[in-house]
């Protein structure tokens, strides 16, 4: 019996430049489009100003209960899209995600994920959004 979700690197492709997979192959009914997190804690506030690593923490904790919600968790998630206002913040990104992953996913490989570089959020205090698509436990 195929996997649920599979991750895939294919062998004719380059490697991937980070911890993300080239493919997600998901037998699946139910795909849940999930919309960009951002660093906000429960009374509504920007939680880490000016603080990437809180930040990170921050969006992650959002999706986990996100994910929660839905009865699905971060094993369930198909691809990640980020969004970061500052190209200065890759590293720090690479170092969050490298640090944080292994704790929620166990070992590679990792869902696809897709980090663009964009002018602002919503609000100028936000740092970094991360949006997945995810698969359903129907």
């Amino acid at each position: 019996m195929a996997k649920r979700i599979e991750y895939i690197n294919p062998k004719q492709a380059c490697p991937p430049q980070g911890l993300y997979s080239h493919v997600t192959r998901v037998n699946a009914g139910t795909l849940y489009f999930v919309a960009g997190q951002l660093s906000v804690d429960r009374n509504g506030k920007v939680a880490g100003n000016h603080d990437f690593a809180r930040q990170f923490r921050q969006v992650f904790e959002n999706l986990e209960a996100v994910l929660k919600g839905i009865g699905t968790n971060f094993k369930d998630v198909v691809k990640f899209t980020t969004y970061l206002v500052h190209s200065q913040d890759i590293e720090k990104f690479m170092e969050q995600r490298a640090a944080y992953f292994p704790k929620i996913f166990g070992k590679q490989p990792y869902p696809p994920n897709t980090l663009l570089i964009v002018d602002r959020l919503v609000k100028e205090d936000f740092l970094l959004e991360v949006e997945a698509v995810v698969a359903g436990r129907d």
